[in-house]
Order: structure tokens, then C-alpha cells, then sequence
């Protein structure tokens, strides 16, 4: 029996692990590409995420609840965000199971109702649910998504193997395009794939693992061990003692600890307690448009005791390295970690890693049509 060589395995292995993901790679890296400037375009679109600075005091979350509430009777408040002063109040009703994701835009100023957005309708949303689930149900979907991320993981490991030269003069042809005059249209497309893929690894790599955070609880908690993390990485609210030394109006002075805590704070949210055992979780960001930087606190929903927490969503100051890059973890999958010029950079990435698939099958069909030579690599 004729022994295949390391490198052809290698190859066979990447011909067919392409072949069969390549449309839902395709989906998923074109899905990110236009989903990844949706904050500049819906600031840009929609004019009630905005309102006029005024020289007056925000209203407290308790009377923005209230009239949040009456707007959507019968869901779960989640919480009440304050934004800069010159954007609106978000009041945000979120469940699980029953699945619903509601926002109310609220002049924070006067109270009065912007506008009222049911966050699983519109285009971003249906971009979302194709990069995330491919319009699946979710619970299929994400195990697909996943997989293929998986896949496409081997792909690039395995496209490093194949891209690396035998020798000097081969060297030559995996940097640069060096076409000349009457070059074929095979030999182009062999080179797109080629040296397109190698100069897109380091940063595929990492939408590969970061979407492989999200896509496996079992990924991400290796990766977290890995990396040399020892919390927890499930976010959970710490039980509030049901003493009967009650506070009035609990939200409100959370808000206003908050406040006074983080002056200089772009946003800061406040939770209310899911029932009477939950505490009040608070927020506040430093930055727009990223996430990792967050201080999280807790706080006795009766005695405004605050608590501790053993997990990685606690306050910046106590998280490590390891924590860290799990809290970076959707600011670096978007870009957004880099501000403006990251997502640039992640748009054009994914546009590019969407084109793999299609010059990687257009090689795949130029070996197998008769008549054709194979290239020489």
C-alpha cells in the first residue's frame, strides 16, 4: 500500500474540511463584515438614540421605570442605562426563556417616551441571527455556527502547513503577487488563496477563537484555564441578606452611589433585582463603544451592603490578565477594542476571509476539470 505523505494528508484533510464548511464560513464572515459598523449606522439612522443637553438633572431610574413599565406591561425590566448627556435613557426589558429583547428610548430629562424598538426585528438583527445562528433555531444554530468555527480553526492551522514553502524558490510565490503579462486566471486565483490566507491568519485566529468563546461553554473554560484564569466565567447576582432593615427607594440610591463613584462614566446602568433574593447590580463604562473596561457592583437590595463576587464580571481593578481577555472577549471578536480603525479593520478582514471559500472551491473545481494541469506549487 502506497503511503500518503504528511503534507498531502494535510491537504486532503483541508480540501474536504473546506468543502464542507465553506458556505457557512461564507455566511459567517460576510454576516460579521456587514454587521460590523451597526452602532455608527443606527447613530447615524436613528434619531431618538439622541436628545438636546439640558442644564437639569437626570430623572431617577425609579420614575423612568415607571414609565418604561407602563409601555411594556407584563416583561421583565432588565435595566435602566443613563448614557452622556447628550443621548437617551435605555430602558431595557430582556428574558430568556420566555425569549424577548425590547428597548424604550427615554428623554432622560423629561421622561417622555422616544421610541419603542422590539430588538429582534430590523436588518441588524436579522445579520446577527445569520452570523450567530445562520436563521436557524437557536438552539441548532449556534451548534452549527460553532462547529463550523471549529472547522474553520483546522482550516487555518492546516492552510499554514499548506502555505509553507518546500524551499527557497518556492518562497518566492507565498509573499507577493508576482503575476506577468498573460498570467492564468487559475494561477491568480491559486495565489488569492494562498497568500491572501496567510497574511489574514494572525487576526482570522483570533475571530476564530473569540467566536469560540461564545460558541462552546467547553471552549471557553479551557481557554480561560489556559490563559490562567480562576474564576468563574458564569455570571450570576449575589443574594441580598432579606433583611428587614428596608431602604427606600434602592435604585434610585444605587444610582446615585454610582454617580458619585464615576463622574466621568459614558454610561452607567442600573439593575434592578430580578426577585427578593437577588441583589441590585450596577455598572458603569468609562469608554463608548467597548465593554471590557466595566466595573460591575452588587448591592444588598435591602441594606445597600455591597457585595463581592467570585466571577469574572466583578470591578476592573481586581481582574487579571486571564480576566481581562475573557472581558475583551466581544471588543476584540468586533474590532471595537481598537476603536474606529479596529472595525475598519475587522470589516475589511471579513470581507476578505468570506472570499477563501469561493477562491478555495474555484481551486478545488480547476483540478477536477478534465483537460487541466495541475499547478505547481
Amino acid at each position: 500500500m502506497k503511503k500518503i505523505s504528511f503534507k498531502k494528508a494535510i491537504g486532503q484533510l483541508h480540501l474536504w474540511l473546506g468543502l464542507s464548511s465553506g458556505i457557512i464560513v461564507f455566511i459567517i464572515a460576510i454576516t460579521g463584515c456587514l454587521y460590523a459598523f451597526q452602532e455608527e449606522i443606527q447613530n447615524y439612522t436613528e434619531e431618538y438614540r439622541f436628545v438636546e443637553k439640558q442644564a437639569k438633572p437626570y430623572l431617577p431610574p425609579s420614575q423612568l421605570e415607571l414609565i418604561a413599565r407602563n409601555a411594556v406591561p407584563d416583561k421583565m425590566l432588565h435595566a435602566i442605562k443613563y448614557n452622556s448627556p447628550e443621548k437617551s435613557a435605555e430602558a431595557i426589558f430582556y428574558h430568556y426563556e420566555p425569549y424577548y429583547y425590547y428597548t424604550i428610548y427615554l428623554d432622560p430629562y423629561s421622561g417622555k417616551i422616544l421610541e419603542k424598538v422590539n430588538m429582534e426585528e430590523g436588518f441588524f438583527r436579522f445579520i446577527l441571527d445569520g452570523h450567530y445562528y445562520l436563521w436557524l433555531p437557536h438552539e441548532i444554530g449556534q451548534i452549527v455556527v460553532a462547529s463550523a468555527t471549529l472547522v474553520f480553526l483546522v482550516l487555518l492551522i492546516s492552510g499554514l502547513i499548506l502555505w509553507y514553502p518546500r524551499n527557497k524558490n518556492a518562497s518566492k510565490q507565498r509573499f507577493r503577487f508576482k503575476w506577468k503579462k498573460g498570467t492564468k486566471w487559475k494561477r491568480k486565483n491559486y495565489d488569492l488563496h494562498n497568500i491572501t490566507g496567510f497574511y489574514l491568519l494572525l487576526i482570522a485566529l483570533i475571530f476564530a477563537i473569540t467566536g469560540l468563546v461564545f460558541g462552546f461553554q467547553w471552549f471557553a473554560s479551557s481557554y480561560y484555564t489556559v490563559l490562567g484564569g480562576e474564576k468563574s466565567l458564569v455570571y450570576q447576582d449575589p443574594i441580598s441578606s432579606k433583611s428587614k432593615l428596608t431602604v427606600e427607594k434602592p435604585l434610585d440610591k444605587v444610582w446615585h452611589l454610582m454617580q458619585k463613584k464615576y463622574p466621568q462614566a459614558k454610561s452607567i446602568e442600573v439593575h434592578p433585582p430580578e426577585n427578593d433574593l437577588t441583589a441590585i447590580a450596577a455598572n458603569a463604562n468609562p469608554e463608548e463603544g467597548t465593554f471590557w473596561k466595566m466595573d460591575y457592583h452588587y448591592f444588598d437590595q435591602y441594606t445597600l451592603e455591597e457585595k463581592e463576587v467570585n466571577h469574572v464580571f466583578g470591578k476592573y481593578k481586581n481582574a487579571v490578565i486571564s480576566d481581562k481577555l475573557m472581558r475583551m472577549n466581544y471588543d476584540m471578536h468586533t474590532g471595537a477594542v481598537l476603536g474606529l480603525v479596529g472595525k475598519t479593520v475587522a470589516f475589511i478582514i471579513s470581507l476578505l476571509i468570506a472570499s477563501l471559500p469561493v477562491s478555495g472551491f474555484y481551486i478545488w473545481w480547476g483540478r477536477n476539470k478534465k483537460g487541466k494541469k495541475k499547478i505547481i506549487e
